[in-house]
């Protein structure tokens, strides 16, 4: 399979830069492929599983958080605020924040705290979801 670049920029670091030859981000419409010379595009990224593999064959995989993509002239850019490997992720800590996330919901509360409190649900469950696909495969 052909090569394309790509970069993965969090908030806080480089993720990842160089050689990809596939690429599958979350969007709000689901999953999104890229490869070598993908048409011209620009996606909201969800929270979700990344994953992407290099010319070697590797196949790696991230938590991200929200974001966006862009594709053009065989180069891809991936911002988002955050983005961890599976062994970067802290099962235990992820669920105690899920649960805290839970219990705030279940709170009377004004409508921001509500968003805040789903959002740190959605993000805990994504890790925790990428960390136990990492354990699986």
């Amino acid at each position: 399979m052909e090569a394309f670049q790509v970069h993965i920029l969090a908030a806080e670091r480089t993720f990842y830069e160089g050689p990809c030859v596939s690429l599958t981000v979350p969007t709000s419409d689901g999953e999104c492929g890229i490869w070598a010379h993908h048409s011209r595009m620009i996606a909201a990224i969800e929270p979700g599983m990344l994953r992407y593999e290099t010319p070697d064959g590797g196949v790696q995989t991230a938590a991200v958080s929200q974001g966006m993509v862009k594709a053009e002239r065989n180069e891809v850019l991936v911002l988002v605020d955050t983005a961890e490997r599976p062994e970067e992720i802290d099962a235990q800590r992820a669920q105690r924040a899920a649960d805290e996330a839970r219990e705030a919901l279940l709170q009377k509360q004004s409508r921001q705290e509500y968003q805040s409190a789903q959002a740190t649900l959605l993000r805990a469950l994504n890790r925790l979801r990428v960390k136990a696909h990492n354990v699986n495969n």
